[in-house]
């Protein structure tokens, strides 16, 4: 005779797997299971994150472009953007012009050493930067100067200025014309900044294609994403 057992709820199977599990283990589980508020955090600001999309999509089309910086892992995510969109995210497309401001290292040494740390950004937004261009500043603590000083360089300039932090308000989103801050442990803020650049990417993909009079839904993915 076949004995069908009742199958075991989500959260019973986790509590399960959690009273078994190593501490090694365990450390991952809590890690990943802190990432959840944060993610739900970022869905509440998904009709922010679509204007920023379709804004950024029809500046780009206009010839405007992206300038963007962070520091250490933010440095990292901002460079991830600026490669979506002069590569490719979804679907092939024209290239689009985005510079990631930390990855010039020569200039990035030379003003660090000729002005201070404090203007490694703001001198090539000053430089680079022009009317109708957006500079996008990412940060986990919202209080490195050296992107403050950025976001005051594009004010100066007349670009637009947007930020992903933390927990605000801090000096970040007071420097800055939009923000999105999270709430959260800053491993977590960066883990779902990630996800907030690709939803940016996803709307600004659909946006330029729409412009283009494609159809939305016949968006093909292909791993654009690396």
């Amino acid at each position: 005779m076949t004995v069908i057992r009742p199958a075991r709820s989500t959260a019973t199977a986790t509590a399960t797997a959690t009273a078994t599990a190593s501490v090694e283990e365990l450390l991952v589980i809590e890690h990943v299971t802190g990432l959840g508020p944060v993610l739900g955090a970022l869905s509440e600001q998904a009709g922010h994150l679509g204007q920023w999309g379709r804004e950024l999509a029809a500046r780009s089309a206009a010839g405007a472009r992206l300038l963007a910086a962070g520091n250490g892992g933010s440095a990292a995510e901002a460079q991830h953007l600026t490669a979506e969109l002069v590569g490719r995210f979804d679907e092939d497309r024209p290239a689009f012009s985005a510079i990631a401001l930390h990855a010039e290292t020569s200039s990035l040494t030379a003003i660090g050493n000729d002005y201070g740390y404090d203007q490694v950004f703001a001198r090539q937004v000053s430089a680079h930067g022009r009317v109708g261009d957006i500079l996008l500043l990412l940060s986990t603590s919202g209080a490195s100067r050296n992107l403050v000083c950025a976001a005051e360089a594009a004010r100066k300039g007349g670009l637009t200025s947007w930020a992903l932090t933390g927990a605000g308000p801090n000096p970040l989103t007071l420097a800055c014309d939009d923000h999105i801050a999270l709430p959260g442990a800053a491993a977590h803020v960066q883990e779902a900044q990630l996800v907030a650049l690709h939803a940016i990417c996803r709307v600004f993909d659909a946006e330029l294609a729409a412009r283009r009079g494609t159809d939305r839904t016949r968006v093909v993915h292909r791993g654009g994403a690396a």
